[in-house]
């Protein structure tokens, strides 16, 4: 029996594919932050990506409470200018490209890995992150693994 007790309670990443009508290129977002997702991370989330996307940005998302809060929605209604949102249906997260992307960090980066400190843990999820973003065909594989997008 292994027993570890660990000096962190809970780690959370936010992410994103984001990708090009031209379909030529997909970015990757990934934000860690300590705790649970609420609608304040959740519209912080949202800001940045903002910040680096241009034009109409469509969002799809799964039913998280924190995507449904009430000043999540009201902030999304005031965005309509740029912001669309769909959501997912009720559990299916095969339909989902983010699902195929945490499955990837999981089975790579994360696997049998026990860290100490949180640190370690998000710095760790980060390096995952640039490993994913340096090989443009796993983002693109999960967009169409998801079966939302035919190949190209």
């Amino acid at each position: 029996m292994l027993t570890h007790s660990f000096n962190w309670k809970k780690i959370s990443i936010a992410g994103a594919l984001a990708l090009r009508r031209s379909r030529r290129r997909i970015k990757v977002f990934l934000s860690t932050l300590r705790g649970s997702v609420t609608g304040e991370t959740v519209l912080q989330f949202l800001r940045s990506l903002r910040r680096h996307l241009r034009g109409k940005v469509i969002v799809l998302w799964d039913g998280l409470p924190a995507h449904r809060s009430e000043p999540v929605q009201r902030w999304i209604t005031s965005q309509r200018h740029w912001l669309d949102v769909e959501r997912f249906p009720s559990y299916c997260p095969e339909l989902n490209p983010m699902e195929y992307l945490w499955g990837n960090l999981q089975a790579n980066e994360l696997a049998n890995y026990s860290p100490e400190h949180i640190n370690e843990l998000e710095a760790t999820v980060r390096r995952g992150g640039r490993r994913i973003r340096r090989h443009p065909d796993l983002p693109k594989s999960f967009l169409i693994h998801s079966g939302l997008f035919e190949r190209w």
